[in-house]
């Protein structure tokens, strides 16, 4: 539970804020030096964004690296002005600017600024060990067989993977900016056809004979710009593939989830959009208008969105929306439906925004009908790529009335995702899980985990032998088959390096290592 502000430092807040606005002119030295503590400075101004951030738990170097990029939020920048290199060009650029989310002016006294750098500095250890796993993970996964396509996009830059239901193979996208490509592999893995796309794809959603594509913009990394959508596809008569039939949502800033469902009960699907974004963004429902359209409907006007589901979560016949957000402000948030289009905003947990918040899925572990939360968290992208003991797989369970306690941790360094399924049929929830920032020194095998339930919250860790061939970023969990069980397929994503590599996979991955793999289950 995040410690609320003492009212002092709110008066002090509002005070120096109150200031700011009665003098647009207002320069460093003009703001009057606070009597707050290094301690007391860093709640009152790191808390308005995120969770309040200990020193302790990051080492000296890491923020010498990281007390900039906070300083840049509050107006404070080492030359003296703002300078233009916090801002990309054209759109992106421009929609940061109008956002003021680097203060052309700083909010805090130099002393006080002082203080905060001093206060972190001073706290935090001069080294921070990574962390040791207790006892080494099974390498042998059970009842799954390692499939390699022979084809690839080298290197590959996997945005998607997708298992189509029916035994029809699986597909895939490759997100090269000038090369964005869709491509269906057979039930054998074989090319069955690709198609070319103007943007990257991230997700696809098959109904009846439509598909709905959403593309996250002229590739996958950070941006703001709005050139994003979801695509309206369609057969394309007896031809391989599919043709644009409409831009159903456009202009989204870098969507990297869809969930669909009827949130108003009019009996049409409804969309929610994660525009996870980088500086900006938004989370939104946008509801189907029947005629091919759609109405947006904003809630939350924050980046980071990056999971969604829906779900009737209070059993009163409403479809309510649970959302993980990242980028600063991390957490998950129920979003309970109201009827007439409203939603009221519930915060069920909170994190760290050093944590890397990555994925949710929602599963009963202990059968007592209400559904708990496994949380995924480790995306180590940003300014402190250091391993961190806390990063991993974790279950909530719920006390029925949408309260969620911590009751399972599985460290996993980089953890990316994790899929809940009843691998092995035994009338139990088993996990799979993938980690794009593995110790790949110490543990390459970790990449990828299999998470055999045992009872009681309890697991049995495996890797299969390949694990290490890619860097997997994206995983699909379905009956790939037809045979009545669930397999898996991996992607990779290599354009980045493992920072300090001297393991020599990075060369390999670029070389030779596959878009795509497959872990056929066989326990049937």
């Amino acid at each position: 539970m995040r410690k609320l502000i003492p009212f002092y430092i709110l008066l002090y807040l509002l005070v120096s804020c109150t200031a700011k606005r009665q003098n647009d002119k207002i320069e460093f030295n003009d703001i009057p030096v606070s009597a707050l503590s290094g301690k007391e400075l860093s709640i009152a101004h790191c808390s308005r964004c995120h969770a309040f951030v200990k020193p302790e738990l990051l080492a000296k170097t890491n923020w010498r690296d990281v007390l900039p990029a906070m300083g840049h939020r509050m107006g404070i920048y080492s030359g003296g002005s703002r300078p233009d290199s916090l801002f990309d060009e054209g759109e992106s650029g421009s929609i940061v600017r109008a956002a003021n989310i680097f203060p052309e002016r700083p909010i805090l006294a130099k002393e006080d600024w002082r203080k905060i750098e001093n206060y972190y500095i001073e706290n935090a250890p001069d080294t921070i060990l990574p962390p040791l796993r207790k006892h080494k993970i099974r390498v042998g996964l059970p009842h799954f067989n390692y499939r390699e396509p022979s084809f690839s996009n080298r290197p590959a830059l996997t945005a998607m993977v997708k298992i189509l239901p029916n035994n029809r193979g699986i597909v895939f996208s490759d997100g090269k900016s000038r090369r964005n490509n869709l491509t269906f592999l057979t039930p054998d893995l074989q090319e069955k056809y690709s198609m070319r796309v103007e943007s990257t794809p991230i997700q696809f959603y098959e109904k009846s004979n439509e598909l709905y594509l959403t593309t996250i913009g002229k590739g996958v990394f950070p941006t703001d710009a709005s050139n994003g959508t979801m695509q309206r596809l369609v057969k394309s008569g007896s031809e391989p593939g599919y043709k644009l039939e409409s831009i159903a949502i456009p202009d989204l800033r870098r969507p990297v989830y869809m969930a669909y469902g009827d949130l108003n009960k009019d009996g049409l699907e409804d969309v929610v959009a994660c525009e996870f974004g980088n500086q900006t963004g938004q989370l939104a429902w946008y509801e189907n208008n029947g005629k091919g359209g759609y109405e947006k409907r904003v809630l939350r006007d924050k980046p980071g969105a990056i999971t969604a589901i829906i779900k009737d979560a209070n059993n009163d016949g409403l479809m309510d929306i649970y959302v993980l957000m990242a980028q600063g402000d991390e957490g998950i948030f129920l979003y309970i439906n109201q009827g007439s289009g409203k939603f009221q905003e519930k915060r069920l947990l909170s994190f760290l925004p050093l944590n890397g918040s990555q994925h949710i899925e929602l599963a009963d572990f202990n059968k007592d009908g209400f559904d708990d939360i496994v949380y995924v968290c480790g995306d180590n992208a940003d300014k402190t790529p250091i391993l961190k003991n806390y990063h991993g797989i974790y279950i909530f369970l719920n006390d029925g009335k949408s309260n969620f306690k911590q009751s399972y941790f599985y460290q996993l360094n980089g953890a990316y995702k994790a899929m809940v399924r009843d691998y092995d049929l035994d009338g139990d929830l088993d996990i799979a899980a993938i980690s794009f920032f593995p110790d790949y020194l110490r543990y390459p095998e970790e990449s990828f985990i299999y998470l055999e339930n045992k009872g009681h919250l309890k697991f049995d860790d495996y890797s299969f032998p390949e694990a290490s061939k890619g860097r997997w970023v994206v995983m699909d969990a379905g009956d790939m088959d037809a045979d009545g069980d669930i397999d898996l397929v991996l992607g990779s994503f290599v354009y980045f390096i493992p920072q300090g590599d001297t393991t020599g996979l990075g060369k390999k991955w670029l070389t030779t290592g596959p878009s795509v793999i497959v872990l056929e289950n066989t326990i049937r």
